[in-house]
């Protein structure tokens, strides 16, 4: 059963009248984000259903068994120029995404969302191994359209954060649409949020901690004049944390105000990594930020009071990387965990590339370490996390 929902607001937390926002950025499912947002379908669940919905709910942690991984096909209206990805455009990071999305089908079953005049070659350039399915997809970047799913004693759950390009920073046709279709697809209950958000900015751990920056969350572009309480409150009650470790991010200086997948992961309860600097790189307007979310997350507990243990993950050095544009971000922080393997960025720096991928490996006993060349669609400002989206499995 697929469903919208309406009228969910933060329990700990009551606007006061005089500072209600306009209709469209309340905090009430369906009347979030711009006009071309979707409503609520018919059937809509009122607020306290919302709530027996998500009763006993959380978001799993990444790490747990997944049903299957979702990702998007690269349209040519995505944007993928010569500026991004050379010459050839979109051509090139197709060849990647689908040697992405082959690697990731060896663990898991990949179903890959396209134009439906573009399925065909997309079935080609990837092969049997990964399902192409005709939903209609602006881009690649799955994690931040597709619905973020908890699970609970009702089953799966997909929680539609309504996307809205990064603060209307582009337009877009489709991937404000995609949670919805995607849910749709595979029967999966909808819940619409009352906030708009990305699945890049959300990290948890399984265990009732989440971690995510204020640049992207707390932010007039997604979420007109809310506060970080009230926002917070809402997050613990549809992802089902009981603890939130803000780190401050970076505002308006990338496409996304500075996602926590391109700066801290857990690799497990009480484990984080923290993206950090190239040696002998000079500083840049990241440095400050991985630095500030180092010493917060050195300082920080969890849900469970386990003090945090951080571990460096050294970027990439673009300087070895040749000509590219100002959006390519080499962190290897944005890695994907699927069934039995982790899958690693690599970018063409030889050394950090193989540094990387054994660090990962160590880091996640038991699963097989498979490192992507991702060097053309990294220009577009993301990596392999942000390219994917895991539904659980029961």
């Amino acid at each position: 059963m697929v469903v919208g929902a309406t009228a969910l607001t933060a329990c700990s937390k009551a606007e006061p009248a005089q500072q209600q926002q306009p209709a469209n950025q309340r905090g009430e499912f369906g009347n979030q984000g711009r006009a071309a947002q979707p409503g609520p379908p018919p059937g809509s669940l009122d607020g306290n259903e919302v709530r027996s919905v998500l009763a006993g709910c959380s978001m799993p942690a990444e790490w747990a068994p997944h049903e299957r991984t979702i990702m998007g096909w690269p349209s040519a209206e995505g944007g993928w120029g010569p500026a991004q990805s050379g010459a050839d455009g979109v051509v090139v990071v197709r060849k990647e995404i689908a040697e992405l999305a082959r690697t990731i089908a060896r663990f898991e079953p990949v179903v890959l969302c396209a134009m439906p005049d573009q399925v065909a070659d997309a079935q080609r350039m990837c092969g049997t191994s990964v399902e192409v399915v005709p939903i209609p997809v602006d881009d690649l970047w799955a994690r931040d359209t597709s619905p973020n799913f908890v699970t609970g004693p009702q089953g799966v759950t997909g929680i539609d954060f309504n996307f809205n390009a990064w603060g209307n920073r582009r337009d877009v046709v489709h991937d404000n649409r995609l949670s919805r279709r995607i849910l749709e697809r595979f029967g999966v209950r909808r819940v619409q949020a009352p906030i708009i958000a990305e699945g890049g900015a959300l990290e948890v751990d399984g265990d009732g901690t989440l971690i995510a920056t204020e640049s992207s969350i707390v932010n007039d572009n997604r979420n007109f004049g809310r506060s970080r309480d009230q926002l917070e409150g809402l997050l613990r009650e549809l992802l089902g944390v009981r603890k939130v470790i803000w780190l401050a991010g970076l505002r308006g200086k990338d496409s996304t105000d500075g996602h926590i997948d391109l700066i801290s992961r857990f690799i497990e309860p009480g484990v984080v990594v923290v993206s950090h600097s190239p040696d002998g790189a000079p500083s840049d307007l990241w440095t400050p930020v991985w630095e500030e979310s180092r010493r917060v997350l050195a300082s920080a507990s969890d849900a469970a009071g386990r003090k945090l243990r951080v571990i460096d993950l050294y970027q990439a050095d673009a300087r070895k990387l040749g000509d590219h544009g100002p959006d390519l971000r080499t962190s290897y922080v944005n890695y994907y965990v699927c069934n039995g393997a982790v899958i690693v960025p690599a970018f063409g720096d030889e050394p950090a590339d193989e540094r990387a991928l054994a660090t990962l490996r160590d880091l996640h006993p038991g699963r097989e370490a498979v490192a992507v060349n991702i060097r053309n669609f990294a220009e577009g400002g993301g990596g392999i996390h942000c390219a994917t989206m895991q539904q659980p499995k029961l």
